[in-house]
């Protein structure tokens, strides 16, 4: 477990006591100063609405395959903004926002219908619907750390539309909660509910320090790629939406399908991962068939951000390697 969940835990554990004596009596103020979604757009930000959901969306190239990147936990398309473009030399590629991230929309509770958009499983329903909305029927799929897990589940309940498998430092055998299976029920008490979003706000001040452990070079980042990390906290409701996204995390036992996936699969990670580690994706290429395993030196968990050159070369021998191109 990486030092921010035991923190995390910690705050949480604290929070008990205040939950049990009054948290209703705690405010919980609006941010300032939020920001409209179209302020916010970039000039090749696309939206489809599915299931009730705006869903932001970037794209290059055309053809098929097409591929499709998923990002991970408190990412969103900014983080493919290196390779995206290096990407489309082999057809269309397309990153979108997953629910509770990016410019994606994000409807707080009685404003949905049956199963909450931010669970595991509406995050697949979604990712099917989406690839329809926007006509992808062939699709080479690359996961980044929890988008890993989107992807391989995708991959194994809809193999004739997958043509391939990318899990970039795939977060495949910790995808379920970062904390006691115990804790849930009471994080989803309507006490806790009401306390969430100052949880989430006062984790997301530390952002910076996440991001920097997320790199072998932390003194690469830039001004321009911490705000483009924050940027998204200036929408309203950014920080209930990820509190919702939070309580809808279960745990995933994948590791019992392995044997089912039937198509080509690339793990890629960072020598030096200290987010998920790197041991865990050598072993996850171990234990899935037709895996292949590249290690980029010097390489913390971002690969597509630190080492994108790197990066496309892996995912372009291996593309051509499974006779995709």
């Amino acid at each position: 477990m990486s030092s921010f969940w035991r923190v995390f835990l910690i705050v949480i554990g604290a929070l008990v006591l205040l939950v049990i004596v009054g948290s209703f009596l705690v405010p919980v103020p609006d941010q300032q100063e939020f920001s409209s979604q179209e302020d916010l757009t970039d000039p090749d930000s696309q939206f489809v609405e599915i299931e009730g959901l705006g869903v932001h969306f970037k794209e290059r190239g055309e053809g098929e395959p097409a591929i499709v990147l998923i990002h991970g936990f408190g990412a969103s398309t900014f983080s493919w903004r290196e390779v995206l473009k290096p990407l489309s030399s082999f057809g269309r590629v397309v990153a979108y926002d997953r629910p509770a991230f990016g410019l994606t929309s994000r409807p707080m509770p009685g404003e949905w219908k049956g199963e909450s958009p931010y669970s595991f499983q509406a995050q697949i329903s979604l990712l099917l619907s989406f690839l329809e909305r926007v006509n992808i029927s062939e699709v080479v799929l690359v996961g980044h750390s929890a988008g890993g897990a989107v992807a391989l589940q995708l991959a194994l309940l809809y193999p004739e539309r997958v043509s391939a498998l990318i899990l970039v430092a795939p977060a495949v055998f910790q995808s379920g909660p970062p904390f006691p299976q115990w804790l849930l029920p009471l994080l989803r008490t309507p006490q806790m509910r009401h306390l969430g979003p100052l949880i989430v706000r006062y984790f997301s001040s530390k952002a910076e320090e996440l991001l920097r452990s997320s790199w072998h070079d932390p003194s690469k980042i830039t001004a321009e790629i911490l705000e483009g990390y924050k940027k998204p906290m200036r929408i309203k409701n950014w920080d209930r939406a990820l509190w919702e996204y939070i309580l809808q995390t279960e745990p995933l036992d994948l590791s019992e399908h392995f044997q089912e996936l039937k198509v080509p699969v690339l793990v890629l990670a960072g020598e030096d991962d200290r987010i998920v580690p790197t041991e865990q994706s050598v072993l996850l290429a171990q234990k899935l068939p037709q895996a292949k395993l590249v290690l980029i030196p010097e390489c913390g968990h971002l690969p597509q951000e630190e080492k994108p050159q790197e990066f496309v070369e892996a995912v372009s021998s291996f593309l051509a390697g499974s006779g995709i191109w």
